[in-house]
Formats: structure tokens, C-alpha cells, sequence
């Protein structure tokens, strides 16, 4: 490991180039205008000391090692003075640590090369990848050209690992094949053939067989297959897979679309004809299969037709004076049917599937016995005389019954016969049972969960003889309406539901019935129905109350996740080979079937474009969204056309679209309204980018209305510069215009119409490009000179700057976390937070803003936005905690916390004692990666905590989860409980946290 930056050296604007020797001599690096790192091998395959060589040409634009060559040799494509393109081949002496002249070189290429595939031995030489020219040559006097169309390549593959075919890549997702032919071992000529489109492609590898990985920047990555013959499009190209890609994010909203409480990100992702909406959110989806109106269901059942039948096959359906028999069918089909042995005539309180292939069904009066194979009754158990069943549970061959005033009666299935083995009487009413096995046997359990009414608590009583192991008092005045034994990834709990929406979660020892690790959460107001269900061969808990929700396991600790399903009553698993993995769903008035995809954190939808999304907005009045989009036109003098479409914020059907001006496009939008206007309206900020203007001299506001599903065009404004931002200030309209920051006000004409009028404006920045308010404060990112605070002043109507930060920070993105606090983005790849001086002493002191936190994010972040995409919980420590999120150019979306100071101060503590077990990707040290670099100043990262490090604790092993916690002073299980906690704020989304 070693350090190759140079302080003094400037990055080359084209990145920076890494390249091994084919025979593994050396690597070579060219990071820096002018030079060209060497690191040695040694003959062990160790890396030696490097040394620099300097590099006359500039700029330049690739560098490959060749083929076949005794000594190193490097070729370089640069461009000169004139803008013509040459390459030039160089020998690397390494004993003189110098460039020798190359056996050869090639002068003046397509002006658009850019691209250089160095070719095997024997043949060796250099296949150079223009805009309209391929050039093949090798210095012994073979050259050979071949003109394409138009295109930018930028990526390539070689397909055979001794032979002379190489997938290229275009700009616009077109796959081609390039072969140079040959007679010996001389270049004949090249020939290219045009293969189809996949996205737009960074990188292409290929596999075997057929079978590529083209890597992708601007869209999906895709697997893909070339197949020998076209498909009815003419394409050899098959795609396999796809694997989602959110980068390049430009812009993003929070939304919450199905009003769970709940936000979603919606993103402009991709770039050029790979553009997409993605809408992202912590969440699983059910998408409901077919619907039957049906009202007053008070429970669902599955039931299989043998015991080890894979598949369910019968749906028991209850209701308050009645239960229903469904039956799947040959065809496929779910019809009703009857089960003779079962009372259809009152209501089911539970179902299960026995040994010795029996059905069990429990109703208020009585325990039946029913064969699977001749439906009829084997065997029955009635409840004494003056008494009902009021709360039941049964597994294979237990039953476990509440029938008033505390009694508990305990039955056991033995040789198809129900035999009452255990009568208690308890101290208070029962309110819930379960007797889900957790032990070793999946068909026997030795424990019992039972809730109380009186006292609320919950209790571990032992099987056969009902003694009481644990007993937990709830507190509260709410009673446990649901309990349920589980185990997921082999970690028994109990869980335990109360009438209010709140859940306890215990860790449960399936030996010995104890009870530790007691927490509790909310996952909704209304009473919770818990039921075990398996998807995809792993158990998982339901939580259905008025949010649904499903509890899962994931590095074993317990995740809930919301369902996007409202209103559901009753659910139960119903896997049948017509409906594999589905669920039968009861909601008010209706009853379906569904199905579930993975359980995920993160659930991604992807609405493609086939153009760019630059900004989007949601506006909830009118349920739509509105996008502005740009598209690259094959013919015509312009090349680029700009649109503001319009969206449904449901099923992102295309409502409208409206198309800008040649040479405008969209720089801003956001919906508001105004004062003395209750209507909500868009409005959108534009530049005209005109070829021989340097900078945009002209844009214009546009603010539109929504009316039947169409954009009315209500105001337009002209400006004297590109709109960059837009904010709903005051009931009125702050836009950040060139240089300037300008204040309009809604006006209403003689005529009603209405119109944009200036009110004031602020003078003082080099290009204001982020603007973000809070009251009367306004924050504005400036391009080059970071950020500075202004404040409107009504009495007067004007705004004045209050403070600056006077550090140069070329800003990215800004955001106000509160009054006082605003954090900035900028394009070294930092975060910093400023403070406002409200008390500082002097009027110096207060008009600069105090740097307070720095830190090295390692991303460039387009946008940030207040809002968070996990379930609150209120009973958490972190449920309170404001979350920012934001998105970076690389498609990561992450959270920045704000935490309060002790737990600051705690998890600091932390990750310096965690950085001392946890080492990066080659022992880098983690301490010299966060700190705050810019290019001119290195600082060490302070008040920002790196979340990713902290919670890779869960992944330690116990051993050295006790050594960390024996460093840090404090048990083992609270530092679990307190860093779990801290995943409550995302989930599995990245995540970054700084003091408050």
C-alpha cells in the first residue's frame, strides 16, 4: 500500500488513467498534467517504489500498455496546441527512469478520437476509436481505416482472449462488433457490424458462451446474450438480467404516495436515452392477484389436503355467526365447498392442519377433530356446560384453549383422539394464547405464551403441566390482544400486541422459557392481529393493525417494514401451485388473493423516460407530478429539445407535456401558492443556452396550473439570466437569477389576471445556484464562494446579507437543518455544516458563519432534502431524530442525523474505539479518508459521525463485540440495543450523522 497523490501536481480535467504492463513489470499511472507514475514489480509480485517520468504530451486523452514488446512500452493519444489528435509510442527505460522514443507514432486522427484498444500478439499495434473514423495500425506500415457513423465510444470488450473481435459501445446504447481481418499475422482490413441496443455502456466484459456484462453509468447495468440469428426487430441482443442503477441522480423528491405516513423518494435518474423516474421506499409490496366483494370477515385460515401437502389447498373464512369453505380446484380455480365435519353454522376461532392427517377447528363450543381424506368427524371435545371458548390456539398436536374466568384448558391430539391433559384456573381473565413450536420439534411445544386482561401482562407458562416460567407486567392501561412464539434465523422470540398499536418483543430461550431483551415500538393505533407466514422458505411475522406490517430478521435483529396495503383486518398464507407464495387478504368489504415479492427493505419501481429527467416536484393538490426533461433530436438544427411533463402521481401516466423554447431548458421548479391565492400552481425556472454565449443572458419564470389533467400556462416572466432557483417565500416568490437573488411578489391586474412583479433583489454573488428559506432567513449556495445567509426585511422590502462562510467552497448543494445550522455539499466530495453568530460579540463575529463540522464524504451530492423513508417509531430513542436525505451523482441516497449531544458524544467514543477493530479495504486508514480535503487544505472530519462504521458492529463476532464493549465501559447487550436503535433511522439506506 502506498500513497500516490502529489500536492503539487494538477489533475488531469480527462481523470485519471491506471494501467498494468501486460507481462506485469509494472504498473503504470497517469493522475497528473505532465506525468506519468511507474510502481515496480518486484519478482515476488510485490509492489516496489514508485517513481514519476515526465510527460511532454497535453493534454492527454488515453494511455495503453502494447502487446508484444521486449521492453514496456507505452501508447499515448493527446491532443496538441491546434486541437489535432496524434499518438505517440514511448519506451520506459527503467534503469535511466526516462521515456526512450516508441518504435513508432501516428499524426493527425480523427479530431474525435478519444479511445485506444491495444491489440494481441502477434499482430500488436493499436486500434484507435474516433467519432467517424476507426483506425488499425502498428508502425510497420499497416494502416487501416474504416469510417462509422457518427458516435462517441467510450467503452469495449474484447471478445476472443487470442483473437480479433471487440464489442464496442456507443453513446446512444448501440452494441457493435469490430474485426479486423487478417491473412498470417497482418491486419487486413476491419469490418464492423451492428449487434442492438443495451443501455448505454461504461464498460462491456465478456463472459463466455455468448454471454456479456455491460456496465453502465447512465442506466441499468445489463447481462445480455448475442444470439447467431436476429430477432424480429433485426437485434442479436437478449438481455438476461438487469441490475438497477439510481446514478447518475440529478434531482429528487419526498413524497408519501400511499399517505402511510411513510415517505418515498421519486428520483430524475440516468442520463440521455437511460433516463428514468425511480420511486424508492422502505417498504414490501403486495400486488392483490383477484378481488371478491365480501363483507364481515372475522377470520382466514389455510388448510392443506394431507399433512405433508406442499400446498394449501382449502381457505376457511369466518364470520361472526358463520364460517365458509373455499376449495382450489384442478383448474385452478377457488370455489366454495363444505367440509362436513366442521361447523359451518357459528364462528371459527382458529384452524390448523394435524398429524395423522386431521383438520382442527376450534369454535366457541367446541374442539373438532376432522379427517383431511373423508372430511368427515373423527373426534370432538366440548366445552363444560356454562362455559365458551373465548381465545384459542393449536399447533399438530396441542390445543390450548381460554374459556372464561381464567380457566386454561390443555388438550393433546393422540391416535386421532383429543385428550384433555391440563386444566388451570389463572388470576385473571385470559386475553390472548399461542403455542407456536419454537423448540426442536416443529410439531411440539414445550412452552405456552399467554396475555392477561386485568393486570396486562404477559406470561411463559410450561408444557404438559401449565406451570408459570416468566411473567412480564406491560404497564399501561392497554391489554395484550395478540402473542405469538416465532423463531426467525434460528433467535426465538415473543411477541407480544397491545390494543393500541404497540408491540413488545422479547428474546425468548426456547429451553428454558426466559425473557430478555425487552423492547417495544409502535406500529399503528389500532389493535394488532400477529400470524407467522413463510416466503420464499423463510419465516416472517405479519402485524396487521390499521398500518400493516411485516416483521423480519435480518443479521439477527428484528426489521418492520410496511405493506402497501391499507385497511387489512385478517390475513393468512395461501400457497397453492395456481397462486405459489400468495396471501389471502381480508380488508372491510372486500377479499383477495396476492402476492409478495422478496422481503426487502428497499422496495425500487422505474418508470423509464427514454430522455433525461433535471428536476421534478410533486404536488399533492393536484396529484401529479411535474418533470422537466431534455431529449437528443437525430436531425434538425437543434440538437436538444427541453419538456415540462406532466405526471400522475399514482400510475406516472403521462398527462401532458409542454415544450420549452429552442435552445431553453428547465433549471428549477417547485409548487406553491401564493398570498391571497389559495391555488397551488408550478413554477418553473429556464435559461436559454445559447451556442455563442458564455454565459445565460436570458430565462424566463414560468408558472403553471393544473386544470383537467393540463398545464395552464398563468405567468410568464422574463429574466435577465438563467433561473437556477426557485423558493416559495412568504407567500411569495424567491428566484436566484445569475448573479443575484430577486424577490417577486403575485400581483393581480385590473383584467383578474395575474402577474410576477419585483419586489427586491440582492447583488453579490459570483453565480447564486442553491437557494434554501427558513422564515424570513434565506441561504444561498454561490458557486465558488460557499455559502452566505441573507434576511428579508418586510418593513423596509429588502434583503441585506446577515453573514457568509468566506471559505472558497465551490457549493454542490445547501440545505438549513434549522435556524441556526445549514450544511453545505461541495465538489471535493465534503459535507460541512456553518453556524450563524446570532450572539457573537462584534459585528465582525456575527457576520461570518462559524465552520462547525467538516467531513469527507467520497460522494458528489446533487440535492438535499428534509425527510426520512422509515417507519417513526415513538417509543424509540431515535424516533424523534430530523433526518436529511440526500442524493449523489453516483445514485447513492443516504441520511444525515442529527443527534442530540450525549448520544453524539456516546457513538464518537464508539467509532474511535471501533476504528482500532475494524480496518477498510486494504488497511487505508479511515481517519485520513473522512477528513476534509479540498485541494488547498486537509482537515481532520469533526462533529460527523460515519454511520457505516459504527453499525458494522452488528457484523462483529460475539467475541469481538465483548472486546469492544469492554473497551467502551459498558455491556455488550446495550451497545446492541443502542446501535440498533441508530439503524431505525434508515434501514438499509447509507447513512452519515453529525452532532446537533
Amino acid at each position: 500500500m502506498g500513497d500516490v497523490s502529489d500536492p503539487l501536481g494538477c489533475p488531469t480535467d480527462n481523470g485519471q488513467i491506471g494501467i498494468v504492463d501486460p507481462d506485469c513489470r509494472l504498473i503504470g499511472l497517469h493522475l497528473y498534467y505532465g506525468l506519468f507514475k511507474v510502481i515496480l514489480f518486484d519478482n515476488k509480485g510485490l509492489l516496489m517504489e514508485a517513481f514519476d517520468i515526465r510527460l511532454e504530451e497535453l493534454p492527454v486523452l488515453d494511455i495503453k500498455f502494447l502487446y508484444g514488446c521486449v521492453k514496456p512500452t507505452i501508447v499515448v493519444l493527446y491532443q496538441d496546441n491546434s486541437d489535432a489528435r496524434h499518438v505517440k509510442t514511448y519506451e520506459i527505460a527503467l534503469k535511466d527512469k526516462d521515456f526512450v522514443e516508441g518504435p513508432w507514432s501516428q499524426n493527425n486522427l480523427d479530431n474525435g478520437a478519444g479511445l485506444l484498444i491495444p491489440v494481441l500478439a502477434p499482430l500488436g499495434g493499436v486500434i484507435i476509436i474516433g467519432e467517424e473514423t476507426i483506425v488499425y495500425c502498428n508502425g510497420n506500415s499497416a494502416f487501416k481505416a474504416l469510417p462509422i457513423k457518427q458516435s462517441i465510444i467510450r467503452a469495449y470488450g474484447r471478445v476472443d482472449p487470442d483473437g480479433p473481435r471487440y464489442l464496442l459501445g456507443d453513446n446512444t446504447g448501440t452494441l457493435h462488433l469490430l474485426v479486423l481481418t487478417q491473412e498470417e499475422e497482418r491486419v487486413t482490413g476491419l469490418k464492423i457490424e451492428h449487434l442492438g441496443e443495451t443501455s448505454i455502456a461504461s464498460s462491456i466484459s465478456y463472459l463466455h458462451n455468448g454471454v456479456v456484462y455491460v456496465g453502465s453509468r447512465f442506466g441499468d447495468s445489463q447481462l445480455v446474450k448475442l444470439n447467431l440469428l436476429p430477432d424480429a426487430t433485426g437485434s442479436f441482443v437478449e438481455v438476461l438480467e438487469r441490475y438497477a442503477n439510481l446514478g447518475p441522480i440529478v434531482d429528487f423528491c419526498v413524497v408519501d404516495l400511499d399517505r402511510q405516513g411513510q415517505g418515498q423518494v421519486v428520483t430524475c435518474s440516468g442520463a440521455f436515452k437511460d433516463g428514468s423516474i425511480r420511486v424508492i421506499r422502505n417498504g414490501i409490496g403486495i400486488n392483490e392477484q383477484a378481488s371478491v366483494e365480501l363483507q364481515g370477515i372475522s377470520g382466514l385460515w389455510s388448510l392443506k389436503s394431507s399433512f405433508s401437502d406442499p400446498y394449501d389447498m382449502y381457505l376457511v373464512v369466518s364470520f361472526i355467526s358463520e364460517t365458509r369453505f373455499m376449495a382450489m380446484n384442478i383448474e385452478g380455480v377457488l370455489e366454495e365447498t363444505e367440509i362436513e365435519g366442521f361447523d359451518a353454522q357459528t364462528q371459527t376461532l382458529f384452524c390448523q392442519n394435524g398429524i395423522s392427517d386431521l383438520l382442527i377447528q376450534i369454535t366457541a363450543n367446541s374442539v373438532r377433530l376432522v379427517s383431511c381424506t373423508s372430511r368427515e368427524l373423527v373426534d370432538q371435545w366440548n366445552a363444560p356446560e356454562g362455559f365458551s371458548v373465548n381465545v384459542a390456539s393449536a399447533n399438530a398436536t396441542q390445543v390450548l384453549l381460554a374459556i372464561g374466568g381464567g380457566h386454561v384448558i390443555y388438550l393433546e391430539i393422540r391416535d386421532a383422539k383429543l385428550v384433555e391433559v391440563k386444566h388451570a384456573q389463572l388470576e385473571h381473565d385470559v386475553s390472548c394464547v399461542d403455542l407456536n413450536p419454537v423448540g426442536e420439534n416443529p410439531q411440539y411445544s414445550s412452552l405456552a405464551a399467554i396475555g392477561l386482561w386485568t393486570d396486562i401482562s404477559v406470561s411463559i407458562y410450561s408444557l404438559p403441566d401449565l406451570k408459570l416460567i416468566r411473567k412480564e407486567n406491560l404497564g399501561g392501561e392497554t391489554v395484550p390482544r395478540s402473542v405469538l412464539l416465532c423463531t426467525l434465523e434460528r433467535v426465538s422470540y415473543l411477541l407480544c400486541a397491545l390494543g393500541d398499536g404497540h408491540l413488545f418483543s422479547f428474546l425468548l430461550n426456547a429451553s428454558t422459557g426466559e425473557l430478555t431483551d425487552r423492547k417495544k415500538v409502535s406500529l399503528g393505533t389500532q389493535p394488532i392481529t400477529l400470524r407467522t407466514f413463510s416466503s420464499k422458505g423463510t419465516a416472517h411475522v405479519f402485524a396487521s393493525s390499521d398500518r400493516l406490517t411485516v416483521i423480519y430478521s435480518s443479521s439477527k435483529k428484528l426489521l418492520y417494514s410496511n405493506v402497501n396495503l391499507k385497511g387489512v383486518n385478517h390475513m393468512c398464507p395461501f400457497n397453492t401451485a395456481s397462486f405459489p407464495d400468495s396471501l389471502a387478504i381480508a380488508k372491510q368489504s372486500e377479499f383477495s388473493i396476492g402476492t409478495m415479492g422478496y422481503i426487502q427493505n428497499q422496495k425500487l419501481r422505474t418508470i423509464p423516460l427514454n430522455e433525461q429527467p433535471k428536476r421534478i416536484c410533486h404536488q399533492e393538490q393536484s396529484s401529479t407530478l411535474a418533470v422537466c426533461t431534455s431529449k437528443y433530436l437525430d436531425s434538425g438544427e437543434q440538437s436538444e429539445a427541453h419538456f415540462i411533463r406532466l405526471l400522475d402521481h399514482q400510475t406516472f401516466e403521462f398527462l401532458f407535456t409542454h415544450p420549452l423554447d429552442q435552445y431553453e431548458c428547465g433549471c428549477s421548479m417547485i409548487s406553491c401558492s401564493f398570498s391571497d391565492d389559495n391555488k397551488f400552481y408550478y413554477c418553473v425556472g429556464t435559461s436559454y443556452i445559447l451556442p455563442d454565449e458564455y454565459e445565460p443572458a436570458k430565462g424566463r419564470i414560468l408558472v403553471f396550473a393544473v386544470e383537467d389533467g393540463r398545464l395552464q400556462l398563468i405567468v410568464e416572466k422574463e429574466t435577465k439570466g438563467a433561473v437556477y432557483s426557485l423558493n416559495a417565500f412568504n407567500g411569495k416568490l424567491l428566484a436566484a437569477i445569475n448573479q443575484k437573488v430577486q424577490l417577486y411578489k403575485w400581483m393581480t391586474r385590473e383584467d383578474g389576471l395575474h402577474e410576477l412583479q419585483s419586489e427586491c433583489s440582492y447583488h453579490g454573488h459570483i453565480l447564486a445556484l442553491y437557494t434554501q428559506t427558513r422564515g424570513n432567513f434565506i441561504v444561498v449556495g454561490d458557486l465558488m464562494k460557499s455559502i452566505s445567509l441573507l434576511v428579508y426585511k418586510h418593513e423596509e422590502s429588502a434583503m441585506e446579507e446577515l453573514a457568509r462562510d468566506y471559505n472558497p467552497n465551490w457549493m454542490t448543494a445547501v440545505e438549513m437543518i434549522d435556524d441556526d445550522i445549514y450544511i453545505g455539499a461541495e465538489n471535493s466530495y465534503n459535507l460541512f455544516t456553518v453556524r450563524k453568530n446570532s450572539d457573537a460579540a462584534t459585528d465582525e463575529e456575527r457576520g461570518r458563519l462559524q465552520v462547525v463540522g467538516e467531513y469527507h464524504l467520497g460522494e458528489f451530492v446533487n440535492r438535499f432534502c428534509h425527510g426520512s423513508l422509515v417507519m417513526h417509531l415513538p417509543d424509540s430513542e431515535m424516533g424523534q431524530i430530523p433526518t436529511v436525505i440526500f442524493s449523489t451523482i453516483n445514485g447513492v441516497i443516504g441520511i444525515i442525523a442529527s443527534l442530540p449531544h450525549d448520544q453524539y458524544v456516546f457513538l464518537e467514543k464508539l467509532q474511535a474505539t471501533l476504528v482500532k477493530f475494524i480496518k477498510g479495504v486494504g488497511s487505508l486508514s479511515h481517519e485520513q479518508w473522512r477528513s476534509f480535503y479540498n485541494g488547498k487544505k486537509t482537515l481532520d472530519a469533526h462533529n460527523f459521525l460515519d454511520g457505516d462504521l459504527i453499525e458494522s458492529f452488528l457484523d462483529l463476532n460475539r467475541g469481538k463485540m465483548e472486546e469492544v464493549a469492554e473497551a467502551m465501559s459498558v455491556q455488550v447487550e446495550e451497545l446492541l440495543q443502542r446501535v440498533e436503535e441508530l439503524t431505525r433511522l434508515h434501514e438499509t439506506m447509507p447513512r452519515h450523522v453529525h452532532k446537533e
